[in-house]
């Protein structure tokens, strides 16, 4: 059965609070739940930076495929010279000597090509390694959507909450002042004391104090739904709990979230991308084979004035054997394979944090749901002792104190179900997003689903260019 976040008796303060209030908050349009989810998902700039970021981390696959391909560089060279030389002639007698002078313009250009044929497989566990790289990004971003989500609904429910305790509030102010009317009229007809006026004008002044209170609040919690869902709120409607979402069990609870929450797959992937990273390391202990084509030509050759044109061309093989490189190789391997077992540990800490932060919220959701049965019999109850002590005071047997506390106990009691029932949604939630499951698609909002292997796949084989695919 679904539960919706409105209090019977106090009217439709929780969904129509903001329009009659009258605040600078207060719009024209109303919000739903739902509605608030689709903006911060589309809005929120932490959410598009994450965004960003895994765009940013694609980028590494084609800088690790380029290990794959040839380099070519192109070369040139010109300008003046001024020769002269003098030589020796030794086949007269007496000696004689020979002087060359003159002015020429040299010019060379030329082309070279290099292609790695092997380099210790890092070329390979490079491009793998990137690519693991580009899952734990993707899924650190579904971390970061489930956070933004959770926030969403948390600042909405928030705000929902502080309007009607708001509402509540002001109206419990204008019962206080009536109490005080009544009370003033009936001291001057002699039927109380100046002591029951003092009591009256006491409970309205701290009337007056928790409404500042509740305002600040409300504000505050304004605040930061246009910070979190970026956007001016309207008039909100009810939120509902996601129960049916959820696994039925704590147990299953728990081994969804261990097996297939984003923080846990993230943590996976970065072990891969460690283990990985231990054989890249380990290829610089390997030979290095590579060819290596070079044409050059040159007009005037310098140093030279009787070269009027020449051209050299080669194909070359090189093979590279590390013997010692200063140990540097050695550390890194070390390096790498601490930080192996530092990722294996995280993951494992990753599924210890999964797994408290699902109990917890099982726990605070049993709680709400108890919670709001508790207060809303409290409701009831203090309601039906207000109207009690109320016509005991009529004839005598109450007195105004008895009254204004009766008072205060309803308005705490609806406070306190107010609070509870925003504890119900939020804690629906909470768990949702500890088991992974806080999503788009599984909430069913409408709004298209940001897709990150689109960017990935527009870039991977990418040779050239520097326009990004949304043409920066």
């Amino acid at each position: 059965m679904r539960r919706r976040f409105g209090l019977g008796w106090t009217g439709g303060f929780a969904i129509a609070a903001i329009a009659t209030l009258g605040s600078p908050l207060a719009v024209a349009h109303a919000d739903t739940l739902d509605s608030a989810l689709v903006q911060a998902y589309q809005n929120n700039p932490t959410l598009n930076a994450q965004r960003a970021s895994v765009r940013a981390t694609d980028e590494n696959v084609p800088q690790a495929l380029s290990g794959y391909r040839p380099r070519i560089s192109v070369t040139a060279s010109g300008g003046e010279q001024s020769l002269s030389s003098t030589t020796k002639v030794t086949s007269t007698t007496p000696n004689s000597y020979s002087t060359q002078s003159g002015y020429n313009s040299p010019f060379s250009a030329g082309v070279t090509a290099t292609q790695t044929l092997f380099n210790g497989f890092q070329t390979a566990n490079r491009t793998r390694q990137a690519e693991q790289q580009v899952q734990a990004a993707r899924e650190t971003l579904r971390v970061t959507e489930q956070q933004v989500l959770l926030s969403a609904v948390t600042a909405y429910m928030n705000l929902l909450r502080d309007t009607a305790i708001f509402d509540l509030q002001k109206r419990n102010v204008e019962v206080l002042q009536e109490q005080l009317r009544q009370v003033r009229d009936r001291f001057n007809v002699g039927e109380v004391t100046r002591t029951d006026v003092a009591q009256s004008e006491s409970r309205l002044a701290s009337g007056r104090s928790q409404v500042l209170t509740a305002e600040s609040n409300y504000k505050t919690s304004g605040a930061v739904y246009r910070q979190i869902i970026g956007s001016t709120p309207g008039r909100l409607s009810a939120g509902t709990p996601v129960d049916r979402f959820s696994p039925s069990s704590l147990s299953g609870a728990v081994g969804t979230g261990s097996a297939n929450h984003p923080s846990v797959t993230t943590a996976q992937y970065n072990i891969d991308v460690a283990q990985l990273q231990v054989k890249v390391a380990e290829g610089a202990l390997y030979p290095t084979l590579s060819v290596q084509g070079n044409f050059t030509k040159n007009y005037l050759a310098a140093g030279n004035l009787n070269t009027m044109e020449s051209y050299n061309a080669s194909v070359l093989g090189q093979l590279s054997v590390p013997i010692y490189q200063g140990g540097a190789e050695y550390s890194l391997i070390r390096q790498a394979k601490e930080t192996l077992g530092q990722r294996r540990i995280d993951a494992d800490t990753a599924r210890e944090q999964v797994r408290q932060t699902i109990v917890q919220a099982w726990g605070q959701l049993d709680a709400a749901k108890a919670n709001i049965e508790a207060t809303q019999a409290q409701v009831q109850a203090t309601e039906i002792a207000l109207n009690g002590v109320r016509e005991e005071a009529r004839v005598g047997q109450r007195t105004t104190l008895d009254v204004l506390n009766a008072q205060q106990e309803l308005v705490n009691a609806r406070v306190a179900l107010v609070g509870a029932q925003r504890d119900r949604v939020v804690a629906s939630y909470t768990l949702l997003a500890g088991v992974g499951r806080l999503s788009p698609q599984v909430l069913g909002l409408r709004v298209p689903v940001y897709n990150p292997a689109v960017h990935y796949e527009q870039v991977r084989d990418s040779w050239a260019g520097v326009r990004t695919p949304d043409g920066r």
